[in-house]
């Protein structure tokens, strides 16, 4: 798929954020559910579009009550909990794709409710060993970053935390603070789900974050064509795409192959 994988955790994201900033873009990390909507199948996707060259990859852990999802990631965790993904079952998959090649980074991203009742230390403990590089957990505020940070920290795992617009400077500091690897820049406010425009103050918002924080900037919620990738070029470090990709599997595995290589492709483009 792609090279042999020689760093891991915040170094290898730094080291994908710098690739991507060499060739002057933004990294491009999609995300899948594990478990949706089979458990095979979700690990036969991320493999087939690890092979296009994507950057890396945000991987869901399935939840109940994914309070930050709009109703396409809700549909795909509810069927993915059906299937019987748990968190076990979700670092056992990144431990497949690693011994399968994928030398991608991946994130793990779950609430924090399965994560505690598992044992937030053992829990990152074991995604070091899987083979995972970081943690986003969205309803795990700055103020409560005690709860991973320090595990983090030993495993060398990166520990992901949120921005909104609505994000005042107080909170932006807070979250520049404890976060490692990359700010999750939410580009609305609302929840997930594919949008046909970006947010019209999007740079300002952007240069807003820039003025506060050396950081990577991801963007992610509502990210969802070619075009949108196009406009992302120069402005962040990095963009995750869900839901679009979740609707164009609906319709066939080939055609969230071609969007995921679409907008792999624009992301390159001027």
């Amino acid at each position: 798929m792609t090279q042999t994988r020689k760093l891991h955790g915040t170094a290898a994201l730094d080291a994908m954020f710098a690739r991507a900033k060499s060739q002057n873009r933004a990294a491009f990390l999609p995300y899948f559910c594990i478990g949706y909507p089979t458990h095979d199948e979700s690990l036969r996707a991320i493999e087939s579009v690890a092979r296009i060259g994507v950057d890396g990859f945000e991987i869901g852990m399935p939840f109940s009550d994914p309070i930050a999802d709009g109703p396409t990631i809700q549909a795909t965790t509810q069927l993915a909990l059906e299937n019987g993904t748990t968190v076990r079952v979700c670092l056992d998959a990144v431990r497949t794709l690693r011994e399968r090649g994928l030398s991608q980074p991946m994130l793990l991203m779950g609430y924090a409710n399965p994560l505690v009742a598992y044992g937030a230390d053992r829990f990152v403990r074991d995604a070091r060993a899987a083979g995972a590089d970081g943690l986003i957990v969205p309803d795990l505020p700055p103020e409560e970053a005690a709860l991973f940070a320090g595990s983090c920290l030993r495993e060398g795992l990166a520990l992901i935390f949120f921005l909104a617009p609505t994000s005042n400077d107080k909170r932006i500091a807070l979250a520049t603070d404890n976060a490692t690897g990359f700010i999750y820049v939410v580009s609305l406010t609302g929840i997930t789900g594919a949008r046909k425009d970006l947010p019209v103050n999007l740079t300002e918002y952007i240069a807003r974050l820039r003025a506060k924080t050396d950081t990577p900037l991801v963007l992610g919620f509502g990210i969802s064509t070619a075009e949108h990738a196009r406009q992302l070029r120069g402005l962040t470090d990095g963009f995750i795409v869900a839901s679009a990709l979740i609707k164009a599997w609906e319709r066939s595995f080939d055609d969230m192959n071609a969007l995921a290589a679409e907008i792999f492709a624009a992301s390159h483009t001027p």
